[in-house]
Protein backbone atom coordinates (compact mmCIF):
# COMPACT_ATOMS: atom_id res chain seq x y z
CA UNK A 1 0.00 0.00 0.00
CA UNK A 2 3.02 2.31 0.10
CA UNK A 3 4.94 3.81 -1.54
CA UNK A 4 3.04 2.65 -4.65
CA UNK A 5 -0.53 1.70 -3.72
CA UNK A 6 -2.59 -0.33 -6.19
CA UNK A 7 -5.04 1.42 -8.45
CA UNK A 8 -8.58 1.41 -6.97
CA UNK A 9 -9.86 -0.90 -9.71
CA UNK A 10 -7.26 -3.50 -8.67
CA UNK A 11 -9.03 -3.91 -5.32
CA UNK A 12 -12.29 -5.89 -5.01
CA UNK A 13 -15.29 -3.58 -4.99
CA UNK A 14 -16.64 -5.17 -1.79
CA UNK A 15 -13.69 -3.91 0.27
CA UNK A 16 -12.11 -1.21 -1.89
CA UNK A 17 -13.19 1.76 0.20
CA UNK A 18 -12.43 0.26 3.60
CA UNK A 19 -9.02 -1.13 2.53
CA UNK A 20 -8.00 2.26 1.16
CA UNK A 21 -9.17 4.09 4.30
CA UNK A 22 -7.65 1.50 6.65
CA UNK A 23 -4.27 1.76 4.90
CA UNK A 24 -4.35 5.54 5.11
CA UNK A 25 -5.03 5.39 8.85
CA UNK A 26 -2.30 2.76 9.37
CA UNK A 27 0.24 5.00 7.61
CA UNK A 28 -0.77 7.86 9.91
CA UNK A 29 -0.44 5.58 12.93
CA UNK A 30 2.95 4.36 11.69
CA UNK A 31 4.14 7.96 11.51
CA UNK A 32 3.15 8.51 15.15
CA UNK A 33 4.70 5.22 16.30
CA UNK A 34 8.04 5.97 14.65
CA UNK A 35 8.06 9.43 16.21
CA UNK A 36 7.44 7.93 19.65
CA UNK A 37 10.09 5.25 19.14
CA UNK A 38 12.61 7.87 18.02
CA UNK A 39 11.94 9.98 21.09
CA UNK A 40 12.11 6.91 23.37
CA UNK A 41 15.60 6.25 21.98
CA UNK A 42 16.64 9.82 22.75
CA UNK A 43 16.66 10.80 19.07
CA UNK A 44 14.90 13.57 17.16
CA UNK A 45 11.24 12.64 16.64
CA UNK A 46 11.63 12.31 12.86
CA UNK A 47 14.89 10.29 12.94
CA UNK A 48 13.41 6.87 12.11
CA UNK A 49 11.21 8.39 9.43
CA UNK A 50 14.23 10.08 7.85
CA UNK A 51 16.14 6.80 7.55
CA UNK A 52 13.23 5.25 5.66
CA UNK A 53 11.21 3.33 8.24
CA UNK A 54 7.94 4.78 6.93
CA UNK A 55 8.68 4.49 3.21
CA UNK A 56 6.92 1.19 2.62
CA UNK A 57 3.87 -0.61 3.98
CA UNK A 58 2.40 -3.93 2.94
CA UNK A 59 -0.91 -5.23 4.26
CA UNK A 60 -2.34 -8.71 4.70
CA UNK A 61 -5.91 -9.62 5.56
CA UNK A 62 -6.24 -13.11 7.00
CA UNK A 63 -9.28 -15.32 7.42
CA UNK A 64 -8.85 -18.52 9.41
CA UNK A 65 -11.92 -20.74 8.96
CA UNK A 66 -13.33 -22.99 11.66
CA UNK A 67 -11.16 -26.08 12.03
CA UNK A 68 -12.68 -29.31 13.40
CA UNK A 69 -9.26 -30.49 14.67
CA UNK A 70 -7.32 -27.30 15.52
CA UNK A 71 -4.68 -29.20 17.51
CA UNK A 72 -3.43 -30.75 14.25
CA UNK A 73 -2.55 -27.52 12.48
CA UNK A 74 -1.40 -23.92 12.88
CA UNK A 75 -2.88 -20.75 11.46
CA UNK A 76 0.63 -19.33 10.98
CA UNK A 77 3.85 -21.16 11.83
CA UNK A 78 6.62 -19.85 14.08
CA UNK A 79 8.38 -16.83 12.57
CA UNK A 80 9.71 -13.34 13.11
CA UNK A 81 8.89 -10.26 11.04
CA UNK A 82 11.77 -8.91 8.95
CA UNK A 83 10.57 -5.29 8.64
CA UNK A 84 10.70 -2.37 11.07
CA UNK A 85 7.37 -2.77 12.87
CA UNK A 86 4.18 -4.78 12.36
CA UNK A 87 0.77 -3.54 13.47
CA UNK A 88 -1.90 -6.20 14.00
CA UNK A 89 -5.64 -5.63 14.26
CA UNK A 90 -7.46 -8.81 15.25
CA UNK A 91 -10.92 -9.86 16.31
CA UNK A 92 -11.85 -11.18 19.76
CA UNK A 93 -11.17 -14.87 18.96
CA UNK A 94 -7.48 -14.83 19.83
CA UNK A 95 -4.85 -17.29 18.71
CA UNK A 96 -1.71 -15.14 18.59
CA UNK A 97 1.14 -16.54 20.69
CA UNK A 98 4.66 -15.28 21.42
CA UNK A 99 7.67 -17.33 22.45
CA UNK A 100 8.81 -16.25 25.93
CA UNK A 101 11.53 -18.15 27.80
CA UNK A 102 11.03 -21.16 25.53
CA UNK A 103 7.29 -21.31 26.20
CA UNK A 104 4.40 -20.26 23.98
CA UNK A 105 2.31 -17.57 25.68
CA UNK A 106 -1.14 -16.45 24.53
CA UNK A 107 -1.56 -12.78 23.63
CA UNK A 108 -5.10 -12.03 24.81
CA UNK A 109 -7.08 -10.11 22.17
CA UNK A 110 -8.07 -6.61 23.28
CA UNK A 111 -11.31 -5.13 22.06
CA UNK A 112 -10.50 -2.00 20.02
CA UNK A 113 -6.77 -2.64 20.63
CA UNK A 114 -3.78 -3.16 18.35
CA UNK A 115 -0.67 -5.33 18.75
CA UNK A 116 2.66 -3.80 17.67
CA UNK A 117 5.67 -6.06 17.03
CA UNK A 118 9.18 -4.71 16.60
CA UNK A 119 10.69 -6.27 13.49
CA UNK A 120 14.19 -7.55 12.78
CA UNK A 121 15.28 -4.39 10.96
CA UNK A 122 14.47 -2.23 13.97
CA UNK A 123 16.16 -4.26 16.68
CA UNK A 124 17.60 -7.48 15.18
CA UNK A 125 16.10 -9.63 17.97
CA UNK A 126 12.44 -9.50 17.03
CA UNK A 127 9.82 -11.54 18.84
CA UNK A 128 9.06 -15.04 17.58
CA UNK A 129 5.33 -15.61 17.21
CA UNK A 130 2.72 -17.86 15.64
CA UNK A 131 -1.06 -18.20 15.33
CA UNK A 132 -2.88 -21.24 16.67
CA UNK A 133 -6.42 -22.12 15.67
CA UNK A 134 -9.12 -22.13 18.29
CA UNK A 135 -11.53 -24.23 16.27
CA UNK A 136 -14.86 -22.95 17.58
CA UNK A 137 -15.10 -19.78 15.50
CA UNK A 138 -13.36 -18.32 12.43
CA UNK A 139 -10.60 -15.75 13.06
CA UNK A 140 -9.99 -12.53 11.14
CA UNK A 141 -6.95 -10.25 11.27
CA UNK A 142 -5.53 -7.27 9.39
CA UNK A 143 -1.77 -6.76 9.43
CA UNK A 144 0.32 -3.78 8.35
CA UNK A 145 4.03 -4.44 7.77
CA UNK A 146 6.24 -1.36 7.76
CA UNK A 147 9.39 -1.95 5.73
CA UNK A 148 10.94 -1.10 2.38
CA UNK A 149 10.76 -2.81 -1.00
CA UNK A 150 12.77 -5.98 -0.47
CA UNK A 151 14.37 -6.26 -3.90
CA UNK A 152 15.15 -2.68 -4.93
CA UNK A 153 16.64 -1.01 -1.88
CA UNK A 154 20.45 -1.07 -1.62
CA UNK A 155 20.75 1.23 1.40
CA UNK A 156 22.88 -0.14 4.23
CA UNK A 157 21.15 -0.50 7.58
CA UNK A 158 22.93 -0.91 10.86
CA UNK A 159 23.14 0.42 14.40
CA UNK A 160 22.03 4.03 14.91
CA UNK A 161 25.31 5.92 15.08
CA UNK A 162 24.02 8.34 17.72
CA UNK A 163 23.40 5.45 20.12
CA UNK A 164 26.84 3.85 19.82
CA UNK A 165 29.61 4.37 22.34
CA UNK A 166 32.59 2.58 23.85
CA UNK A 167 30.20 1.05 26.38
CA UNK A 168 27.59 0.29 23.74
CA UNK A 169 29.42 -0.97 20.62
CA UNK A 170 27.62 -2.36 17.56
CA UNK A 171 26.53 -6.00 17.83
CA UNK A 172 25.70 -6.59 14.15
CA UNK A 173 27.23 -5.71 10.80
CA UNK A 174 25.45 -3.37 8.45
CA UNK A 175 23.29 -5.04 5.80
CA UNK A 176 20.87 -4.26 3.02
CA UNK A 177 17.24 -5.28 3.28
CA UNK A 178 17.65 -7.28 0.08
CA UNK A 179 20.49 -9.36 1.54
CA UNK A 180 18.83 -9.74 4.93
CA UNK A 181 15.58 -11.05 3.48
CA UNK A 182 17.35 -13.28 0.95
CA UNK A 183 19.37 -14.87 3.75
CA UNK A 184 16.26 -15.18 5.92
CA UNK A 185 14.38 -17.16 3.28
CA UNK A 186 17.45 -19.24 2.51
CA UNK A 187 17.76 -20.25 6.17
CA UNK A 188 14.02 -20.42 6.86
CA UNK A 189 12.02 -17.93 8.88
CA UNK A 190 12.23 -19.92 12.09
CA UNK A 191 13.33 -17.21 14.47
CA UNK A 192 16.51 -15.13 14.55
CA UNK A 193 19.02 -17.84 13.55
CA UNK A 194 19.47 -16.24 10.14
CA UNK A 195 21.11 -13.24 11.83
CA UNK A 196 24.15 -15.15 13.04
CA UNK A 197 26.13 -14.29 9.90
CA UNK A 198 25.79 -10.59 10.80
CA UNK A 199 26.72 -10.88 14.47
CA UNK A 200 29.89 -9.08 15.59
CA UNK A 201 29.84 -10.12 19.24
CA UNK A 202 27.82 -12.00 21.87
Amino acid sequence: MAPNPPEPEQLPTCCREIVTEFSKEMLNLGDVLFQLLSEALGLRSNHLKEIGCLEGMDTAYNYYPVCPEPELTLGATQHTDTGFITVLAQDDIGGLQVLHRNRWVDVPPMSQGLVVNLGTLLQFTSVEHRVVLKGAEPRVSAISFFGIGYTLNTRLYGPVEELLSEDNPPKYKKTTIKDLVAHAYKQGLDGTSFLHHLKLMD
